[in-house]
């Protein structure tokens, strides 16, 4: 069984990641729900699930697409959604046979770390040569501001051209992939687990969401990450995109704290309200400040001042 559940996802999981081919925004939407299917196989049918899927899909992909392409599957979408899922059942028991599972934050770290994985495993998939990278990047800015430029979209300072401010641009593109492949694999995970919870085969609890923060190791990294994202070459992609993830990790952290600290406040609907249409408005200034949120909640403790105790436990 645990096969054939694997082969399937890995299938369907291929087909999302292939669309993304034609280009339209649809396809951006379906490619981003790719690893969906092999984190609701490994949730629910074992782990060993997850990682007949990534094959699957690699060769799935490989065929349909190109050798390269199945490297890209394997290493953006299918082993980082195996090795979360993974990460999720993980738990450990002490002897009065009380169960403990592994932390979401831990886990949101996990994730972090994953993501500056993915990223610089995909632009060596790209070229293993660091400047040709850097220039395929540039340009591809460079396209995106003349676009937006000729569309009116945007208008510079006649002093700056589009090629300078491209090139210049270029460097921070990972801490932005970092970021959002926080944001996709987090979706993901709570979709699959919430549908996986709705057929009865999750097999732990589920956890007090609001409860999480990062651990203050997170702190460290994230300063050590912006030490190294200034070296260049290919640790440096990767030190820039981890510093991306850590700063999306943060971010969720932040609004888990929003959440935990709001519980039976009578303005809790409110103000979570305009947060979230907030996020959608004005994300670029919000998400910085629940980063902010984030690293003061994991440096100081601040829910222990300030939340309610967690609720039960529910399975």
């Amino acid at each position: 069984m645990i096969p054939i559940v694997g082969i399937g996802a890995g299938l369907v999981s291929a087909l999302l990641f292939s669309v993304v081919i034609t280009g339209s925004p649809l396809a951006a939407l379906l490619y981003s729900a790719a690893p969906l299917p092999i984190f609701i196989a490994s949730l629910g049918w074992n782990h060993r699930s997850g990682l007949f899927a990534t094959v699957a899909g690699a060769l799935a992909v490989a065929v349909a697409l190109a050798p390269t392409g199945g490297i890209a599957f394997a290493l953006i979408i299918g082993l980082p959604a195996w090795w979360i899922a993974y990460l999720a059942l993980l738990a450990r028991g002490d002897t009065e046979g009380r169960v403990e599972w592994y932390p979401l934050g831990n886990l949101l770290l996990w994730i972090a770390a994953t993501a500056a994985l993915a990223t610089v495993g995909s632009a060596l998939v790209m070229t293993t040569d660091y400047e040709t990278y850097r220039s395929v990047i540039a340009r591809m800015i460079e396209n995106l501001l003349g676009e937006m430029v000729r569309g009116k979209l945007i208008a510079l300072p006649a002093d700056i051209q589009v090629k300078e401010l491209a090139d210049s641009l270029a460097p921070a593109v990972p801490l932005g992939i970092g970021a959002s492949f926080v944001t996709t694999i987090t979706a993901n995970l709570w979709l699959a687990a919430r549908t996986v919870k709705m057929s009865d085969r999750l097999p732990r609890p589920w956890p007090f969401i609001p409860s999480t923060t990062l651990p203050r190791q997170a702190l460290l990294l994230l300063i050590a990450g912006a030490f190294v994202a200034t070296t260049g070459g290919f640790i440096g992609v990767a030190a820039m995109a981890f510093v991306g993830a850590l700063l999306a990790a943060f971010m969720f952290s932040g609004l888990a704290t929003l959440h935990d600290i709001s519980r039976g406040r009578a303005w809790r609907m409110p103000m979570l309200i305009s947060v979230y249409v907030a996020l959608v408005v004005m994300q670029a200034l919000l998400t910085p400040l629940l980063a902010i949120a984030g690293v003061i909640d994991t440096l100081l403790g601040l829910r222990r001042q300030a939340a309610l105790p967690p609720p039960p436990t529910r399975s």
